[in-house]
This record gives structure tokens, sequence and C-alpha cells, in this order.
């Protein structure tokens, strides 16, 4: 939790638009460790590593430079996962139980088809025969 401290102490020291982007994940030895998600944001956390250093000694830590890593990790956690479609309206709802129930009507129609062929075949009333001899002999 001390990190997550540090990092809010800090991120004042960074523009607002990089500072969206980049986050203090941790501090090794005499530096500082940060965490981009997009190689541009590297190099401006980069350039603003006097600033950041010079923060960090101001409450108390004993850095002398900063290392920055890009992840495709999101920094944050993500909240949970809104409803993000509204709800169908009423009539959206029949229009799609009705196609539904058309789909479904299509597909026992095919259903039957493919039975009624296979007892054809079953039968040898589909089946072709063949015209010459059975030893197939000329």
């Amino acid at each position: 939790m001390w990190l997550d401290t540090v990092d809010q102490l800090l991120r004042p020291c960074l523009p607002p638009v990089v500072a969206a982007h980049a986050r203090l994940a941790n501090v090794r030895g005499d530096r500082l460790v940060f965490v981009v998600d997009a190689p541009v944001w590297h190099a401006k956390v980069r350039l603003a590593t006097r600033e950041l250093v010079d923060a960090a000694r101001s409450v108390g830590l004993d850095v002398a430079g900063l290392s920055v890593k890009t992840t495709l990790q999101p920094l944050r956690p993500l909240p949970p996962a809104a409803r993000t479609a509204p709800p169908m309206s009423a009539a959206g709802q029949s229009q799609l139980e009705a196609a539904l129930a058309l789909l479904r009507s299509d597909a026992s129609h095919e259903g039957e088809d493919r039975a009624e062929g296979n007892r054809k075949a079953g039968s040898g009333q589909g089946r072709k025969h063949p015209t010459g001899s059975a030893s197939g002999a000329s």
C-alpha cells in the first residue's frame, strides 16, 4: 500500500496526459521503476526523470534515477463490467422471438426432410442399381 501512496505523491510531477498512462511499480535499490502502457509514454516519463527523482527525495526516498518498463496489461484494475447494451424494447423483443421461431421451424423442416431421405435410402428407393452384370466383366 505504501507504493500506491508514493505513486499518488509522484503523479503530480508528470504531465496529466502522461500520468494517466504511467504508474510507479517499484522502488528497486536507488531507482524508481515506472510502468507505462505504450512506448510513447516510456519516452515521456524518461523526460520527467529529474522532477520525479526530486519529488521522491522530498518524501524521504533515497533514489538516484528511474527506469521505465512497458506492459500490455492494464495499469490499474478495471472496474467490473457494466452492462453496455441498453435493454431491448418490447417491439425488438417480439421481432427477435419471431425470427427465432422462424429459424427453429426451418431447422425442424430440414430435419424432417433429412429423415425422409434416410428412410428412402434404407428401403432401396433412393439407390441406383448398376445396369451391367454383377461381376463387372466386359
